[in-house]
């Protein structure tokens, strides 16, 4: 029995307990830079194969925007965030404070593509600080590329390195709400693809042991 077949529903509610704690810094976070009340959830954490990511994010001709980051380490892998572009668009809208900003037509406005990356920054920060924090593995991020592409495209070109060396990903939904605001709710997905050998060693370090 390979060790993804003996992950159990309560080993992740661990990592979903280390994703409420990583939403709640980044949510407070948040809420400095938009000058505004941001809550943050993770309503779910999943394990998934890389056939599957396609599916999570609305199909292979759904355009997204993504952030990419390499994870150096204890525990090396690789994270995505991918989020609807139309979402992308109302979060770096009211963080500039530009209702004319968007990400449907090139060539994009190169201040926001900043905001976003700084956004990417915050959220996948918090959610490695917290499980750095949890397993007390030395976990650092490298800076984020960003892409707006068909998911399909961005998905093919990001997984073929890491592809030869995992075969699953950690997925960690994040929703994101300005509070007292009904019609803000956005929503996104992390994809946490820890090299093979970083899966034990994530769970192990949070005392959880994978018995054959």
């Amino acid at each position: 029995m390979s060790y993804i077949e003996r992950i159990k529903p309560y080993h992740l509610d661990v990592l979903k307990e280390i994703g409420n704690i990583g939403a709640g810094n980044a949510a407070t976070a948040l809420s400095t830079l938009l000058n505004r009340s941001i809550d943050m959830k993770v309503p779910s954490v999943r394990i998934v194969s890389f056939q599957e990511i396609t599916e999570l994010v609305g199909g292979a001709d759904k355009v997204v925007a993504a952030i990419f980051l390499r994870l150096e380490g204890d525990a090396p892998g690789s994270m995505f965030l991918l989020v609807p572009v139309s979402e992308a668009e109302e979060l770096i809208k009211r963080l500039l404070g530009d209702p004319s900003f968007q990400l449907t037509e090139p060539p994009f406005d190169d201040l926001g593509l900043s905001a976003l990356q700084e956004l990417g920054n915050i959220l996948a920060g918090s959610y490695l600080s917290a499980l750095s924090d949890f397993t007390q593995l030395h976990l650092q991020p490298s800076v984020p590329a960003i892409s707006i592409d068909l998911a399909g495209a961005i998905l093919s070109y990001g997984l073929i390195e890491v592809s030869q060396v995992s075969d699953f990903a950690i997925v960690i939904d994040t929703e994101v709400y300005e509070i007292d605001n009904n019609d803000s709710h956005s929503s996104g997905h992390f994809f946490l693809l820890p090299d093979p050998d970083a899966f034990e060693r994530i769970f192990k370090s949070l005392g959880v042991e994978m018995d054959e």
